[in-house]
């Protein structure tokens, strides 16, 4: 676990006092499977419940996962981890650390097991990056190279940290962020969930105080190679969500994306400034299994 949010920042966020539920998220996310893909392997999926859900208490919850695998194996880890993180959260007590902890462990384990008994899905695996946000703080999980960023004064930060081989070079000093986004090796990760029997995520154990104008920005690899941080913070500080993504998307395509694109983007608001509360705020997570592949 990650002692504070703000160790992974390259600047501190200014702290305040803030009163539990005054803020609330308006998002979207989108996925695209890339120009020549056959499967999208990718899985973006959102849940921001109304105040008056019975499970609002829990908060907001959204997540990329980027599977990996043979056949439709990456496929198949991605969709386990999105169903039972989703599921997990909103039934297990606890804080919100603990929370994603145990949600993110028994991903890892599911989908281990899954690969072990079934040589079709032998060596499956995938990212995973998941944000909760609870009582006006946002708390990130998160195994792999897909990312999550905020917004937070016309700055945008990355607040994961990539678990592949060219960024432990970068932290190392061996190579530059520039050469990274070159390197043949970017998309070598060295930690995700399901390739072990146990894993090791970044859980955040103290959550980052929002405040109205943030937004916070999920994305799979399939965009982070693409797009430079000027180009995403433009999108999301200029368009309301739904746009940015698609935006965002498209652009990548236009850089020559080949990779599944996915992208989530939650705009934080003064809840007593909406007029009214966004339309279908809750977007639940729905697992389509692929032909054939066993539930």
């Amino acid at each position: 676990m990650s002692p504070t949010p703000e160790s992974w920042l390259s600047g501190h966020l200014p702290r305040q006092s803030v009163h539990a539920e005054r803020l609330c998220l308006v998002g979207a996310m989108q996925t695209h499977p890339g120009p020549d893909a056959v499967l999208n392997e990718d899985v973006a999926a959102y849940v921001l419940p109304h105040p008056d859900e019975p499970f609002a208490r829990s908060g907001a919850l959204a997540l990329v996962a980027d599977g990996m695998g043979g056949h439709a194996a990456g496929e198949v880890a991605s969709r386990l981890a999105a169903d039972i993180i989703r599921g997990r959260y909103y039934d297990l007590a606890g804080t919100v650390p603990e929370v994603l902890a145990a949600c993110l462990e028994a991903a890892n384990r599911t989908i281990y097991q899954r690969g072990r008994s079934d040589p079709r899905y032998a060596n499956m695996g995938t990212t995973c990056t998941v944000i909760a946000v609870r009582d006006d703080r946002v708390y990130l999980g998160h195994v792999g190279d897909s990312r999550a960023y905020i917004l937070h004064d016309g700055r945008l930060r990355q607040i994961s940290q990539d678990h592949s081989v060219v960024a432990e070079l970068v932290r190392k000093g061996t190579i530059t962020a520039s050469e990274a986004m070159q390197s043949p090796y970017r998309n070598l990760v060295v930690r995700a969930l399901g390739i072990g029997p146990t894993v090791e995520p970044l859980i955040w154990t103290e959550g980052l105080p929002l405040h109205a104008g943030d937004v916070i920005v999920l994305c799979s690899d399939g965009l982070s190679d693409l797009l430079e941080d000027d180009v995403i913070a433009q999108s999301v500080e200029r368009l309301a969500p739904l746009p940015a993504c698609r935006e965002l998307i498209a652009a990548a395509l236009e850089k020559g994306g080949k990779d599944n694109i996915s992208v989530g983007v939650f705009a934080v608001h003064e809840r007593s400034a909406l007029s009214r509360p966004p339309e279908q705020p809750t977007r639940m997570i729905a697992v389509e299994w692929p032909a054939g592949v066993p539930k």
